[in-house]
């Protein structure tokens, strides 16, 4: 999962696709469905079951690998078990990173193994050279030019921890800038604590990027607790270290996303839920994003159930390769950017298996759909969801198409201990609550649902728009 700031071209608005004015609201009888569908999701086991299936017969799938190919089939295959309607799949490519061995350890006197993972993006190559600390992003990229020759810089900031998960924009900058400023300063390689909430002994990975015209140099974060004591190491003199990555960029592949569709009475018409199906490669991606998956497969299968078709399509996405760079989301994007409005509204469950706590639309403040917003929200309430006009974003995936115009939903998890796990070998199905994810789905069908059945539309539009962080 990826909580930095979105950013995309913007599509030019176009008054032909505009949605009719006029206040949207949600009819008496499908409220009472959607109370019948909250109660029927909170009995139901589909979203463990496909969260379970995903995380043992596939397991870790790192994007261009050759679990991600099984894992599209998988998606594919289970999709059709659910009863969806329309199954297919969108050809997503992008640069292919692999990860082989990585190793760190402290030299000299103080000798002893450092626990560490290769960023994704990094080159592969092994460096040895004296440490310098820096307590800050900031101070990093403060350091003259040629000051770290020879040297790895290391940051050293803690990332502090927060049910909403804000800690994470500020140790996703370290991961994603800090080594283009090490580049910069001369340093030979780059170390920095893990973007992690936790004090187990394991590292948390992710992507980063090289600035254009920077050659780049092996980077890794480590453990929280190995971050510790290098920097007490550090506090009592020079302190040398050597770093080993066998990694890199290997090519281009395709991989896809898969889509589920249960079909309403407008076919054009759709809500889009979903979660990524990739991950990255140490854990098994239960919480990023195994449980997204199951959590919105099961909300489109238990809507699927009914009797009456829903109003609108409910468009289910499992999205390729979210990790490195939201690929899949914007290949969707940009294969909807003629049909805006036809994208009644838009939420991605991509931050773990955590119990909602809030729910918000883009609509919420402002726009057509106020009342509907409302509505939805009264429905969500007796599952302990708060509603929070003004908070929130669309989630990674579906910032690319929320960037395009499209509403979007916001269904906030509790990411207390959601950094604990992310992007580190710990990341497997033993972490999560089922009664938790139970409640996940519950809110997911009975928003996509209301969404569906609404009278008139949430504001999508092709209009420029910048999504808000999450």
């Amino acid at each position: 999962m990826r909580l930095a700031p979105l950013l995309l071209a913007l599509f030019v608005a176009s008054p032909a696709l505009a949605q009719t004015p006029g206040q949207t609201t949600i009819p008496d009888a499908a409220l009472q469905a959607a109370s019948q569908l909250r109660e029927q999701a909170l009995a139901d086991d589909t979203a463990w079951k496909v969260t379970e299936s995903l995380t043992t017969e596939i397991g870790p799938r790192l994007a261009g690998s050759e679990a991600d190919a099984r894992a599209v089939e998988w998606a594919r295959r289970k999709f059709e078990a659910l009863g969806y309607d329309k199954v297919w799949t969108q050809p997503v490519t992008f640069p292919k990173w692999e990860r082989r061995s990585e190793h760190g350890e402290v030299l000299g006197a103080y000798a002893q193994p450092l626990i560490l993972a290769a960023l994704g993006g990094s080159p592969g190559g092994t460096v040895e050279g004296d440490v310098v600390r820096f307590d800050s992003l900031e101070a990093l990229q403060a350091a003259p030019a040629g000051s770290l020759a020879g040297k790895i810089a290391f940051v050293d900031f803690a990332m502090e921890r927060a049910r909403d998960g804000r800690g994470y924009g500020t140790g996703s900058r370290v991961r994603g800038s800090g080594p283009s400023a090490a580049v910069r300063a001369g340093a030979s390689a780059f170390l920095m604590r893990s973007a992690g909430t936790d004090s187990h002994r394991v590292a948390h990975t992710g992507i980063t990027r090289f600035e254009e015209g920077l050659q780049p140099i092996p980077a890794a974060a480590l453990s929280v607790p190995d971050a510790a004591q290098l920097s007490r190491l550090v506090a009592r003199g020079a302190t040398r270290v050597r770093v080993a990555l066998d990694c890199g960029w290997d090519g281009e592949y395709t991989s896809h996303n898969v889509i589920g569709e249960i079909t309403g009475k407008r076919k054009d018409e759709v809500v889009v839920i979903g979660g990524h199906l990739d991950s990255w490669d140490q854990g098994t991606g239960a919480i990023d994003d195994a449980a997204g998956i199951g959590i919105t497969m099961a909300a489109g299968h238990l809507i699927g159930q009914r009797k009456d078709k829903p109003l609108r399509t409910i468009r289910v996405i499992a999205y390729a390769n979210e990790e490195q760079g939201l690929h899949g989301g914007e290949v969707y994007a940009k294969s909807q950017a003629q049909s805006i409005a036809s994208n009644q509204i838009i939420a991605e469950s991509d931050f773990g298996a955590g119990r909602i706590y809030a729910f918000n639309t883009s609509s919420a403040k402002e726009g057509p759909a106020q009342r509907a917003s409302e509505q939805i929200a009264e429905a969500l309430a007796p599952l302990g969801i708060a509603y929070t006009p003004g908070e929130g974003g669309p989630g990674s995936d579906a910032g690319p198409s929320a960037a395009l115009g499209v509403a979007w939903a916001s269904l906030r998890q509790d990411g207390t201990e959601y950094f604990d796990l992310h992007h580190t070998p710990d990341d497997t199905l033993d972490k999560i609550d089922p009664e938790a994810l139970a409640q996940n789905a519950a809110a997911y069908t009975v928003f996509a649902f209301l969404a569906a059945e609404a009278d008139g539309g949430f504001g999508s539009e092709a209009k420029p728009v910048t999504p808000p962080e999450e």
